[in-house]
């Protein structure tokens, strides 16, 4: 171990670290409105990476069917409730092309616009657009089919509903990918050298992106509408609800956020590793031990959490690399431990 090879660990920790940051964030904004563990975070990453791969290669990828037959299901599954609310069934010919538009015509306009531009060669930014536009919609069908039915139910049971809907979309990426791996294109393929330290252009990319979708994060929930709603939801769902604040479109925003950031980490971090169909799992669960620093509420332990483990898997990669996920998913226990001791504890009754 020299100056250049711990410059280059710090370096690998610090990039990883913001992909973890995102997904961490993720998690506890996800956690903490909807009360939903949100393990299916990871399979985004891979989605959003997979499907930039296919498009590159000039493929149909087939996410784009998937958001197809998720919006058919999620506008099933509205209509049903609209004719069944009794105040809502009174206007549901206003309702019903609102919700046909969201739910059909938008994915069938995204899978047209796939089909034709897929075997094309696209420009870079359009290709990350498409896959953004193809991927991101799933995060709020996902809560309408998966967790909005079950909103009132205990933590426990949003877990395993988190855990079935993990293993489902594994498959589906299994079946829609293949088991074979593959990388995009880098952002950049320039190197910076910094004395004896060279950074990759796409690792300034993953880093400078990582910081404005922080920066963004911040000035949304401080400064817009739909932001501060969020933020009361958190704090007191019940409260906000009283206030007007629908725990559904709460949901829905929540998980669109989630599944955008989980996106943008997998086109970033595509570049840098090979990505299969079940690898967002191992990169969501990091980003999952990052936010148990804040204990699941904490937006900034979580994110200096993330890049603690950023760092330490780095290290590990080079002192002890056949125990690298061994030893990051173990710095879960003692985390769990001072927080178990720190935290105040509430009786519950029977």
């Amino acid at each position: 171990m020299d100056f250049s090879i711990a410059a280059i660990l710090v370096q690998d920790g610090i990039t990883s670290g913001a992909i973890y940051a995102l997904l961490a964030l993720a998690i506890v904004l996800v956690f903490s409105v909807t009360r939903v563990i949100f393990i299916p975070q990871g399979e985004f990453v891979a989605y959003g990476a997979l499907t930039l791969a296919a498009l590159q290669a000039q493929r149909l990828p087939l996410t784009c069917a998937l958001l197809v037959a998720m919006g058919v299901l999620t506008f099933i599954a509205e209509t049903t409730a609209l004719l069944r609310n009794v105040e809502r069934r009174r206007d549901w010919k206003k309702d019903l092309p609102a919700v046909a538009g969201k739910y059909l015509a938008f994915p069938s306009a995204v899978f047209v616009l796939t089909r034709l531009y897929a075997g094309t060669t696209m420009p870079l930014p359009l290709q990350v657009m498409l896959a953004l536009l193809i991927v991101i919609p799933m995060g709020p069908m996902l809560y309408r089919l998966a967790y909005q039915p079950l909103a009132k139910a205990s933590v426990l049971m949003l877990l395993i509903v988190s855990v079935s809907v993990h293993l489902a979309l594994t498959g589906l990426g299994l079946v829609m990918f293949g088991a074979e791996g593959v990388r995009t294109q880098p952002f950049s393929n320039a190197i910076h050298s910094v004395g004896a330290l060279q950074i990759s252009g796409q690792s300034l990319w993953v880093i400078g992106i990582s910081a404005a979708l922080i920066v963004l994060l911040y000035l949304y929930f401080e400064f817009t509408l739909s932001g501060k709603a969020l933020r009361a939801t958190a704090v007191n769902g019940l409260g906000a609800q009283l206030l007007g604040i629908s725990p559904a479109r709460a949901g829905k925003l929540t998980f669109t956020l989630a599944a955008a950031m989980g996106a943008i980490c997998g086109i970033l971090i595509a570049p840098m590793t090979t990505i299969y169909y079940e690898s967002g799992f191992l990169i969501g669960l990091k980003g999952f031990v990052g936010s148990i620093f804040g204990g699941l509420a904490s937006y900034p332990a979580a994110a200096a959490g993330a890049f603690f483990v950023g760092l330490l898997e780095s290290q590990s990669s080079f002192w002890a690399s056949a125990f690298k996920e061994v030893i990051v998913f173990t710095l879960i226990l003692p985390v769990l431990l001072w927080r178990s001791l720190t935290s105040r504890h509430v009786e519950h009754e029977a």
